[in-house]
């Protein structure tokens, strides 16, 4: 069933950082295009499109088209709804749950879209379409799914569906639509359901508010400098970048520091000039909660209320009791003892950490006959840097010029998809893009079969939101004849123009991460399109795209892809081992900035309704959440702070541990690679048919235990990360198996 729930919602996100590509010359740019003179053009949302793959014809879809396609699709599948819920047949599975599967697509397509552009090219019209159309969005759901006599037929379906003489993925489906409803609110009162249609309705107007915010206070909170000497320890090509940013804004002779939506700035690691790595990082923790026009902490207080009072409603304590009851971990106490086991060893190792900074910033003091300082947050990356190459005998500056946005995407991320599946992939420019940066891939099967269309959109802008994501324009289905058409977006800067782009070492873990989950979407060999892809569990949803990270450093891999991007030669050999030798290195610091985030998304919804701060108390609260929570230490603050928190304000509230979880099951599954060769086709085509081709149509732990063989244990992610918990490092006693 197709119910769009709310307008920034189904993507995947990512946690790191992200990457860059070169622009194909030929592609076609599109935004808004005005209708040509004479008879009215068609709107193409209102039929699948007829380019390969239902792919979409974004050139020829104006923004005055998508507000007509949402208003006839709702339309429409309200029709298809009633139809089903006033049949006077006897429910069956055929008439009422493919019914529903059937149903919804004209607002699919255009709910995709609108969702799908705001999101990664916004203007003033998308923003407003997604203003105008969050609350009658939430409204039509409503009309859905607490319609009476449509749940009637589903649960009477449900309590015998033993008896239907159905398959498996037919049971589950069933089981999934109907606990879709129940926790909807179908069997609440009249009362009830009239409260929760206005829960809803105003969260999802506040969801789009918040959103809006963030991508406003990203690009107002813009750092300006006015010397090149300020700039000193950035290369040229970001120097010129930020001149050009500055230029755009109309401040001739200045320099722009745009900001990412994370705590940490990137350019933190290279500005020698501490007062603006201080500005920078003090620009950044204050976003979202300045008093300004975009202040957040209202809001935050309201929706977090909101979802107190609706979970209140369906029987939940809490909204994270409402969340984990859906999730593999069912648990706030499953998901409160992971993070708090893990917490005081990743604390001690930031603190060990910060140790040896600190002791390098006493050293590089004195050696300058300055006084020292203590180490503080807009220090860390700066000195990290520093002692990796004193440890290491490198730094990410030499790395750089070997990780070229493009050949690291092609030589690398494709490259290991088709050592492992046998994919191969053709990039074409005959197909429109929203954007000029987009680029498109057709993507095929070892047997040359068409598998999917990728697009991938890597640059950062300031039309874009923050982060890193995926998402699914055409969802594969079997009942529908439908092949995928993913995307991934990243936001990596974009250097002066005829610059080369060049990665960070997170920035290309971030596109392997981004196209694991690229790979779940087009893998889906699912028949029902409300199973397909990433239409999994919250916390199983990052494991695929967690075991694709392991790819960026395999060396047969690293070795394909690092490459100068003058020269075109290879990575030297005594650099690359430099690079695999550093994997734990800084994992203290990284893991505590995580879960940090992941403990304060818990925090603020495990409250009670009657202990939720007002807006006056949202700051209060985190500090003492933190605190609490044993993160007291100020050199590594949180990834994320409440006000820019964009994961919690969407499809991650309750859910960011998500990815700690998800990377349990990735570890035990990167051990799994390993002990049975590694990057061999036959591990693939295993990984592929037994987990990544299943979408939600099995029990997700299940498909996990059917590729490794066992349960989850916690031991692989600890080594991993080199975290040692205390009472294994003094009592030497093998860890227990964690149940994510």
């Amino acid at each position: 069933m197709r119910i769009p729930f709310v307008l920034a919602a189904t993507v995947v996100l990512a946690a790191p950082v992200l990457a860059q590509t070169a622009t194909p010359a030929a592609a076609p740019t599109v935004a808004a295009t005005p209708a040509p003179t004479g008879a009215p053009s068609p709107n193409l949302l209102l039929a699948p499109s007829p380019l390969p793959l239902q792919y979409p014809p974004f050139d020829r879809i104006p923004d005055a088209d998508i507000g007509p396609a949402l208003d006839q699709g709702m339309a429409e599948q309200l029709a298809e709804v009633a139809a089903i819920a006033n049949n006077p047949a006897a429910p069956t599975f055929d008439n009422t749950i493919v019914a529903l599967e059937r149903g919804g697509r004209t607002l699919g397509r255009a709910t995709t879209l609108l969702m799908s552009l705001t999101g990664a090219d916004a203007n003033p019209a998308r923003l407003k379409l997604q203003a105008d159309y969050a609350t009658r969005l939430a409204a039509h759901r409503d009309a859905i799914q607490l319609n009476p006599r449509l749940f009637a037929r589903i649960e009477a379906l449900y309590q015998r569906r033993a008896a239907l003489g159905l398959g498996a993925q037919e049971q589950r489906l069933i089981e999934r639509q109907y606990h879709q409803f129940l926790r909807a609110g179908a069997k609440l009162d009249e009362d009830g359901k009239a409260r929760m249609k206005a829960i809803n309705a105003e969260m999802a107007q506040l969801g789009a508010r918040f959103n809006q915010n963030v991508l406003a206070e990203v690009n107002d909170s813009a750092v300006v400098v006015d010397s090149l000497e300020d700039l000193k320890g950035l290369d040229d090509e970001q120097v010129s970048a930020a001149a050009a940013a500055a230029k755009a804004r109309g401040l001739n002779g200045k320099y722009l520091i745009a900001l990412l939506n994370t705590t940490g700035q990137p350019v933190l690691a290279q500005l020698e000039n501490r007062a603006l790595r201080q500005r920078i990082y003090e620009a950044s923790v204050a976003r979202g909660s300045r008093g300004n026009g975009f202040d957040n902490t209202a809001l935050v207080s309201r929706v977090v209320t909101l979802r107190a009072e609706r979970a209140r409603l369906l029987g939940f304590a809490t909204h994270a009791d409402f969340v984990l009851k859906d999730e593999t971990a069912k648990t706030q106490q499953a998901v409160n003892g992971m993070l708090r086991q893990l917490a005081p060893a990743a604390v001690g190792a930031a603190r060990r950490e910060g140790a040896e900074l600190q002791a390098l910033i006493d050293r590089d003091q004195a050696a300058r006959h300055q006084p020292s300082f203590k180490l503080a947050a807009w220090d860390w990356s700066f000195y990290s840097e520093k002692l990796r190459a004193e440890k290491y005998g490198f730094d990410e500056s030499q790395l750089k010029p070997y990780l070229e946005m493009k050949n690291v995407l092609e030589n690398g991320v494709f490259y290991a998809a088709g050592q492992l599946y046998g994919l191969r992939f053709k990039e074409r420019h005959d197909l429109p893009v929203y954007h000029p940066d987009v680029l498109v891939y057709d993507v095929f099967n070892a047997d040359g079969s068409q598998l999917a269309i990728f697009l991938a959109d890597l640059y950062a802008r300031p039309s874009k939101r923050g982060g890193a994501w995926m998402n699914a324009y055409v969802d594969q289905s079997g009942l529908m004849n439908q092949k995928p058409v993913v995307a991934n977006h990243l936001n990596i800067p974009k250097p002066a123009e005829g610059k080369p782009t060049l990665l960070t070492w997170d920035e290309v873990t971030t596109m392997f991460h981004e196209f694991g989950h690229a790979l779940h979407g087009m893998f889906s060999n699912v028949k029902y399109p409300s199973m397909a892809g990433t239409k999994v569990p919250r916390d199983f949803v990052e494991y695929p795209s967690q075991v694709n990270e392991m790819w960026a450093d395999w060396p047969s891999v690293l070795a394909n892809y690092a490459r100068h991007y003058k020269t075109g030669e290879p990575m030297p050999r005594a650099l690359l081992d430099k690079v695999l030798a550093a994997r734990q290195f800084n994992q203290g610091f990284a893991t505590t900035e995580y879960l940090s985030a992941a403990s304060l998304d818990q925090r603020w919804h495990q409250l009670p309704l009657d202990q939720i701060p007002s807006a006056d108390g949202v700051m209060a609260f985190e500090a003492r959440a933190l605190r609490e929570e044993g993160y007291d230490y100020d050199a590594v603050p949180p990834r994320y702070r409440t006000p820019y928190f964009s994961h919690i304000m969407g499809g991650y509230a309750a859910g960011y541990y998500a990815y700690v979880w998800s990377e349990v099951l990735d570890a035990n599954t990167v051990q799994w690679f390993k002990a049975n060769g590694g990057l061999k086709r036959e591990l693939g085509d295993a990984f592929r048919a037994k987990l990544l081709s299943q979408g939600g149509s099995q029990d997700a732990l299940t498909l996990f235990r059917g590729v490794v063989g066992h349960e989850p244990q916690i031991q692989p992610l600890l080594e991993r990360r080199g975290l040692v918990l205390e009472k294994t490092r003094t009592a030497g006693s093998p860890q227990q198996a964690a149940q994510p």
